[in-house]
């Protein structure tokens, strides 16, 4: 069995079929743990300016291990993820190859894309404070969180969510596993309730009286306003305001959603020339668009609801040094009981 044969029954498990078994010089492929419904917008203005269709696979689970399975065979051109840390994982599991692209170096902002060019990040979201609408308060610190003036008033999803394992590498990177420990115990001391629920529980609570500021996502607050989570979300979106929050010696937190070409990928030339698109104006802005979050191009247009939140200046930590404290994070979240 040849290589294109593999690659024909590999796909058709992926519920993909590529005509006559053979991915053409006008087709490549994705396999993406992010729903391919929030990016099929852009697939569809790719191929109409390109002429070259994209096969979607995706995967919930398990991406970097049917990577490495496929091995040489493998049909993947792309590999796209949410999350700077599973983004590296694909890198350390050998799976992602370095590629040069001036498109791609000068408009996504270094600390958001691999020194090597084995990723580089299509979106963000940033890590916000919700707070009362009526709370005097129009900025805010991260190393505020410990303040004990919030006592018994902060909501926070677990610790060791993703979303919260990342700002607190975030803050050992700025601070030191020391003082990081140290500022957990004094957020833990702070809350207003267990460390539980998602991020859009904290708004809900926001408008309930539970808490008075909450630790949450960005894309959240225009999932609620436009109602796309449902009318009851549309009331917690409209209790709250957003506040931007930042590290004293930095910016505003963020993670990302991003892509890389995979190592033995057929199609490299249309798989560079697709992530070059994604950064394009226009596809920024419906990427953008599609869930809530940040373009990562200087001057693309954020849906309104995000542009509304106020200018968000990112952090210039590497998000790999974020991701490279991820581990200590999680320790440090158990060492204070903080979910406890």
């Amino acid at each position: 069995m040849n290589k294109f044969s593999i690659a024909k029954s590999i796909l058709l498990a992926g519920s993909v079929v590529l005509m006559g078994g053979v991915a053409s010089a006008a087709e490549l492929n994705i396999y993406t743990t992010r729903e391919p419904g929030l990016i099929q917008p852009l697939l569809d203005s790719f191929k109409n300016s390109t002429g070259i269709t994209v096969n979607t696979v995706f995967l919930k689970d398990g991406l970097a291990e049917r990577v490495v399975s496929e091995g040489e065979s493998s049909p993947a051109d792309i590999l796209m993820a949410v999350d700077a840390g599973n983004l590296v994982d694909l890198v350390e599991k050998g799976v992602t190859q370095p590629v040069t692209s001036s498109v791609l170096t000068e408009t996504i902002p270094a600390q958001l894309r691999d020194p090597k060019g084995n990723w580089f990040a299509l979106s963000m979201r940033a890590r916000v404070l919700y707070a009362a609408k009526d709370l005097d308060l129009a900025s805010f610190n991260y190393e505020d969180l410990a303040d004990p003036k919030w006592k018994g008033k902060i909501c926070i999803r677990s610790g060791q969510h993703p979303y919260n394992t990342a700002l607190f590498a975030d803050y050992i990177a700025h601070h030191g596993a020391e003082e990081t420990e140290k500022w957990l115990a004094g957020v833990k001391a702070n809350l207003a309730r267990k460390a539980t629920g998602g991020d859009r529980d904290g708004a809900k609570d926001i408008l309930g009286g539970i808490c008075d500021i909450a630790v949450a996502n960005s894309y959240y607050v225009g999932l609620m306003r436009s109602g796309k989570g449902g009318e009851e979300q549309v009331a917690w979106g409209n209790a709250i305001k957003v506040i931007l929050p930042t590290f004293k010696d930095g910016g505003t937190q963020v993670n990302i959603s991003g892509a890389a070409v995979a190592k033995h990928a057929p199609n490299k030339e249309e798989a560079i020339k697709l992530l070059e698109y994604l950064v394009s104006d226009d596809a920024q802005k419906i990427y953008a668009e599609a869930n809530y979050e940040y373009p990562v191009k200087a001057g693309a247009a954020a849906d309104p609801i995000i542009a509304s939140l106020g200018k968000l200046e990112i952090d210039p930590t590497p998000l790999t040094e974020v991701v490279s404290h991820r581990k200590q994070a999680s320790e440090l979240v158990d060492k204070v009981g903080f979910d406890n």
